[in-house]
């Protein structure tokens, strides 16, 4: 499927604090610190300039003992981030982070997450400009499931990972073989939340040879699959490298591809925990 070539994060330190609005229906540990990060997945980027989001909330559900609270008038949500921050996904690529500042956070385990998106556009490259409905988003907000849960605790710093998959989220309307074809995009706002304590990230550069010498090749996509299943995709840049961020440990096959290529693929590519796994390809015209 189209995509765009390489991720991206931006983050979000929190720091905890010890005092807590639950009383005794929550389980408390010492606390602690929770650092969050944004990315992009894929894209389909050649007819894109930009790819906006206004985010203006992000707060996280902190668990009890024995249940989640749901009651609205002692709701466990501790807000993480308020205030309108526009991030263009498709700037945010292979590492570039965006700050969104920090925060108290009471210790214990968080179970989900919510991202508040006000606003959201889509600018071709012919210069057209779509602004975009944004389904919820702004008076719910988008919840995701954080898996496993992030505990906080001990005045440690615990990672989540948003990855914002913009090729699941802004669906083109009209043909997309020519800029010319498209015709509007609907927002459907796809978030993964990554616990970073259990994740790693994979990189690497897919290039061919030609004449013994070797040529980076831009645009190869890259499929990260679990058990047969697309976990997600990436696509290489003007130098032929690709990052994927926020996969948790475990073994993965990669597939690189590209039109006019043999398509090659490896299923013993090993993710640990808090460590970056290279995993080079060379193709065969």
């Amino acid at each position: 499927m189209p995509v765009l070539g390489t991720t991206a994060i931006c983050a979000l330190l929190l720091i905890g604090c010890a005092q807590s609005p639950y009383g005794n229906r929550l389980q408390y540990v010492e606390a602690g610190k929770i650092a969050i990060t944004l990315t992009d997945a894929p894209f389909p980027h050649s007819l894109v300039s930009e790819a906006n989001v206004t985010i203006f909330k992000i707060d996280a559900r902190l668990k009890s003992e024995s249940e989640t609270i749901e009651d609205e008038s002692n709701s466990p949500f501790q807000v993480l981030f308020e205030g309108e921050t526009k991030v263009n996904l498709l700037e945010l690529t292979n590492g570039v982070t965006k700050s969104f500042g920090e925060t108290e956070v009471v210790g214990g385990s968080y179970d989900l997450v919510r991202v508040f998106v006000k606003d959201a556009n889509v600018e071709l490259t012919d210069g057209r400009i779509f602004d975009l409905k944004v389904p919820s988003g702004e008076q719910t907000g988008i919840k995701i499931f954080i898996k496993p849960e992030l505990i906080v605790s001990g005045g440690l710093t615990s990672e989540l990972l948003l990855d914002f998959d913009v090729s699941q989220s802004f669906i083109a309307e009209g043909g997309t073989n020519d800029v010319s074809e498209i015709k509007g995009f609907s927002f459907k706002p796809v978030i993964k939340a990554s616990n970073m304590s259990v994740s790693g990230s994979l990189s690497g550069k897919v290039s061919t040879s030609i004449n013994e010498s070797e040529m980076s090749l831009e645009g190869a996509q890259l499929s990260v699959m679990a058990a047969d299943t697309l976990n997600t995709t990436t696509f290489t840049d003007a130098s032929g490298e690709y990052m994927v961020q926020g996969l948790r440990a475990g073994t993965y096959e990669v597939i690189a591809e590209l039109d006019g290529y043999e398509t090659q693929s490896t299923d013993e590519v090993n993710i640990v925990p808090g460590n970056e796994t290279i995993q080079d390809f060379n193709l065969n015209e």
